[in-house]
C-alpha cells in the first residue's frame, strides 16, 4: 500500500497513547499537500498539542481536531465533523482509525456487571459509536477508496479474567467490521484488525492497579517490570509495516507478532 497519497486521516482516541503515536505517524507519511487529518479526543488540549507535533513535520497539512465525549455522541455530531473538515477536496483514499476505548471495570467478574446503566453507557462508548461514525464515513466517502482500521486485541478473540466489560465490546466490535469486509467486497475498500499487542500506556497501568485477579495484576506487572511492554512508537512502526506490505485480507484480524503479515 503507497501511504504518500492525497489522504483524509480520522483518528479517534488521538490524544494519548497509541492513537496519538499512530495520528503524528501517519500523518508524516501521507502526502501533504492536499491532504486533511481530523483528530478526536475527549481532552482539546492535549489534542492541540498532537496537532501541533504533526505540523512541526508537515506544515502543509490541514488539521483539525474535535473534542467529543463517545458515552453521550449521536450520528449527527459525527455527521457533522466529517463534513466541516472533509472539504472539498479530492482524496486518493480516506483512512479512519477507531482507536478510542476504555478498559471498563476490571474489579469485578463477569456475574457482577449486571448493572444496565453502567452497560449502556459502557457500549455506547466503546461499540454504538464507533459504529456510527464507521457508518458515516461509509457514506460520505463512498466514492472514495478507504481504508477502515479497527483498533484490536487479543481480549476480542480470547477471554481475560478481570476484563469482561473489554473482552465483550471488543470481541463486538471485531465482529462489525468482520461483516463490513465480508459485505464490502470491491477492492477500493479494505478493513483491518488490528490488534497491537502488549503496551505501556494508562490502559494497561489502570488494570494492573484494579484487575480483581492476581494473576492478571502478576502477568501485568511482571510485562512491565521486564520491559518487554511494547512502546507506542514500537507498535505503531509494525502497523505501518502491515500496511506497506499490504499482505493480509480484507477483515483479517493481525496482532503485532504475526510474522506472516
Amino acid at each position: 500500500m503507497n501511504l504518500k497519497q492525497r489522504t483524509f486521516l480520522l483518528v479517534t482516541g488521538a490524544s494519548r497513547g497509541i492513537g496519538r503515536e499512530f495520528a503524528q505517524q501517519l500523518a508524516g507519511r501521507i502526502e501533504a499537500k492536499g491532504s486533511v487529518v481530523a483528530l478526536l479526543g475527549r481532552n482539546q488540549n492535549l489534542l492541540q498539542e498532537v496537532k501541533a507535533k504533526v505540523l512541526e513535520q508537515q506544515p502543509q497539512l490541514a488539521v483539525h481536531t474535535y473534542s467529543l465525549e463517545l458515552a453521550s455522541a449521536k450520528t449527527e455530531d459525527f455527521t457533522k465533523i466529517l463534513e466541516d473538515c472533509r472539504g472539498t477536496d479530492t482524496f486518493e483514499r480516506a483512512v479512519v482509525i477507531h482507536n478510542a476505548g476504555t478498559v471498563g471495570d476490571t474489579s469485578k467478574r463477569a456475574r457482577e456487571i449486571g448493572d444496565t446503566g453502567v452497560l449502556q453507557q459502557y457500549y455506547h462508548t466503546n461499540v454504538f459509536s464507533a459504529i456510527a461514525l464507521n457508518c458515516e464515513f461509509m457514506r460520505l466517502f463512498q466514492a472514495v477508496p478507504k481504508l477502515v482500521v479497527n483498533l484490536s486485541t487479543l481480549a476480542a478473540i480470547a477471554p481475560i479474567s478481570s476484563m469482561a466489560h473489554y473482552c465483550t465490546v471488543k470481541a463486538a466490535r471485531e465482529m462489525y467490521f468482520r461483516v463490513l469486509a465480508t459485505e464490502e467486497t470491491a477492492p477500493d475498500t479494505l478493513v483491518l484488525n488490528y490488534a497491537p499487542g502488549m503496551i505501556d500506556t494508562q490502559m494497561t497501568e489502570q488494570v494492573q492497579r484494579e484487575a480483581h485477579d492476581p494473576a492478571v495484576v502478576a502477568m501485568f506487572r511482571e510485562q512491565r517490570e521486564s520491559k518487554t511492554m511494547l512502546t507506542t512508537a514500537q507498535t505503531t512502526e509494525r502497523f505501518i509495516q502491515v500496511l506497506e506490505a499490504q499482505k493480509f485480507k480484507s477483515g483479517d484480524h493481525v496482532d503485532y507478532r504475526d510474522n506472516k503479515f
